[in-house]
């Protein structure tokens, strides 16, 4: 049995998300404090995102508020799988507490007391759509990004081909650079941007098709030396085993906070050795923290195979997103940032 209490924050971006959903000003989300009878607190954080398959921030406030201050984890464990945001957000305040998950046999890490910070080279940072990322790719270097991620399917083709090329002339030759297009190309789009990725040795492009054109992705993924990368189409835990079931063996885009309860894809995760990307939806340190520390770093450390680690390419998580808000949110502990809500 666990004391329940819950705190929303409005978090504006610092100018506007541009992707081929439409324009994100502001990203609402709720954090989560489970206290246990030894009053040892646990954190987790509920950030949905729709566009991707989620609850909405109206949908899982209504989930919070239908709770009683009192919360077992048969009712954690009983959250209904289209409330995929609120299952991680329960869960890991509750793993947070945990030395040991009951359900599987892998051991946690303890949830660090203040945040984790990833080294900047080890992480992708998020550019501005359009033109604009042109000049946001410096500061970032400067600070030693050495992975960008830039938005497609925005503008018009010709419009987007022209700032690429731009932008592949002006980036240092170490940089790698992907594409995101948020499932918002057509199939012959998809083939045009294949041959300029070829042309410029992009590192993946990411959901290039809607979810619903995944035998097209398969089929697309082939005869390209670039690969693509699944995003909205593996959002939640069951869409990835259902990728997987259908044959997808090549790069998994997986943002945790939204994928459902985190101790079924740590398991999945390493009983398949999945080639991962971990990415962001502009959670706070709350959630990010405990990504790294209780899913990345425990299935790092998993690959004990020479193997597996010749199988599966280590890449830059995609937790490069900090910049987009004003705030210093990021830099504080669970307690210091519930303190600001």
């Amino acid at each position: 049995m666990f004391h329940l209490t819950y705190r929303s924050y409005h978090r504006p971006f610092v100018q506007p998300l541009q992707t081929h959903h439409g324009a994100w000003k502001i990203r609402d989300g709720i954090i989560v404090q489970l206290t246990n009878e030894a009053d040892q607190v646990g954190w987790g954080e509920i950030a949905p995102v729709p566009a991707f398959g989620s609850e909405t921030y109206e949908q899982a406030l209504a989930f919070c508020q239908g709770c009683s201050e009192k919360i077992t984890l048969e009712e954690i464990l009983a959250i209904p799988p289209e409330l995929s945001a609120c299952r991680f957000g329960f869960a890991a305040a509750w793993e947070t507490l945990s030395d040991r998950h009951p359900l599987t046999p892998h051991p946690l890490t303890p949830h660090p007391p203040t945040p984790l910070l990833p080294d900047a080279s080890s992480t992708s940072r998020l550019l501005p759509t359009g033109a604009a990322a042109l000049q946001a790719w410096r500061p970032l270097w400067q600070q030693g990004a050495r992975t960008f991620k830039w938005k497609i399917g925005v503008a018009s083709w010709s419009e987007e081909v022209q700032i690429l090329e731009q932008l592949m002339a002006a980036l240092p030759a170490e940089v790698s650079l992907r594409l995101d297009a948020n499932g918002g190309l057509s199939e012959a789009e998809t083939l045009q941007w294949l041959h300029q990725c070829d042309r410029h040795s992009i590192e993946f492009l990411e959901q290039p098709l809607p979810p619903d054109q995944f035998d097209t992705m398969l089929r697309l993924s082939q005869p390209f030396q670039t690969p693509i990368a699944l995003d909205e189409s593996v959002a939640t835990f069951d869409q990835l085993q259902a990728c997987y079931t259908r044959g997808w063996r090549g790069i998994f885009v997986v943002k945790a906070a939204i994928a459902g309860f985190p101790f079924q894809l740590r398991d999945f995760c390493q009983q398949h050795s999945v080639d991962v990307v971990w990415s962001s939806v502009f959670e706070t340190a709350i959630a990010q923290s405990f990504i790294q520390q209780s899913l990345i770093h425990p299935l790092q450390q998993s690959l004990i195979h020479p193997l597996q680690h010749s199988l599966i390419k280590p890449r830059a998580i995609g937790f490069g997103v900090n910049h987009w808000f004003t705030d210093d949110w990021h830099l504080l502990s669970p307690e210091q940032l519930w303190q600001n809500l």
